[in-house]
């Protein structure tokens, strides 16, 4: 497909934080950005990949490596990014992590490690970044959702679960942070073909099972999530908050 895509003007000069910012989605968000002329600090567990997306992008970027599941860190790692590139104008709440797993296997330790994994820093890099957002008069919040939970998915219970609370944290905190002028949405990715994805469960007869069910006959590129977040962190956006937006193809 031609890929002619828009630039937004807004973006330029922007501070922009992204979490799990060094493979899949996440990395082809922090590329986007940095095209846009964006200053993009992004964090993730993979420091050999974020380093080398860090080396390979031009313009003034900071990758720090974090583990996510661990507050504190996730606090510094914020704390240096800010400290290196200014407040965030804008935070996108990307990192997850699809494990598939069976109901009657998980352990209340899996379940809370999956909710560490896919929720928890969602709200306490909001917390963190918030305020100076608030001081700058305003900012754009992104959350990653996912289309597993609309679409009554199975194979990984503890994941949907978190994923649907996205949703409940986005909207209590588009309330919370609206009178800032702090907007906070969701983006809701169907089956993104990420190389993750390629390798670990994508087959012929599971794409074409979920090709059929979208109206669009095409498997979901990445690109078109990172586009996505583009727009919500633009002024294009000024007027969005609360909301859902949706790149699964039709499918839900």
């Amino acid at each position: 497909m031609t890929q002619d895509f828009a630039n937004y003007p807004s973006l330029a000069g922007k501070t922009v934080f992204v979490t799990g910012g060094a493979g899949g989605i996440g990395a082809l968000t922090v590329r986007a950005f940095a095209a846009q002329g964006a200053k993009v600090g992004f964090l993730d567990l993979n420091a050999d990949a974020g380093t080398a997306l860090l080396t390979d992008l031009e313009g003034e970027h900071v990758f720090a490596p974090c583990d996510l599941r661990d507050i504190d860190a996730v606090r510094d790692a914020l704390d240096q990014m800010t400290e290196e590139l200014g407040p965030a104008h804008v935070l996108v709440n990307n990192a997850a992590h699809d494990d598939r797993h069976d109901w009657r296997e998980v352990t209340p330790e899996y379940w809370d490690e999956r909710m560490a994994t896919n929720l928890r820093h969602m709200f306490f890099t909001i917390q963190h970044v918030a305020p100076g957002m608030i001081a700058r008069g305003g900012g754009s919040i992104v959350n990653l959702g996912s289309n597993s939970w609309w679409e009554c998915g199975a194979g990984f219970p503890a994941y949907a679960t978190a994923k649907s609370a996205v949703h409940g944290l986005t909207r209590t905190m588009a309330r919370e942070l609206g009178d800032h002028r702090i907007r906070v949405n969701t983006v809701v990715p169907g089956w993104i073909m990420t190389d993750r994805q390629k390798d670990l469960w994508v087959t012929p007869d599971a794409l074409a099972k979920q090709v059929d069910r979208q109206c669009l006959p095409d498997p979901i590129d990445p690109v078109y999530v990172a586009r996505m977040v583009l727009f919500l962190a633009s002024d294009d956006s000024a007027m969005c908050s609360a909301g859902n937006f949706m790149v699964e193809g039709g499918s839900i």
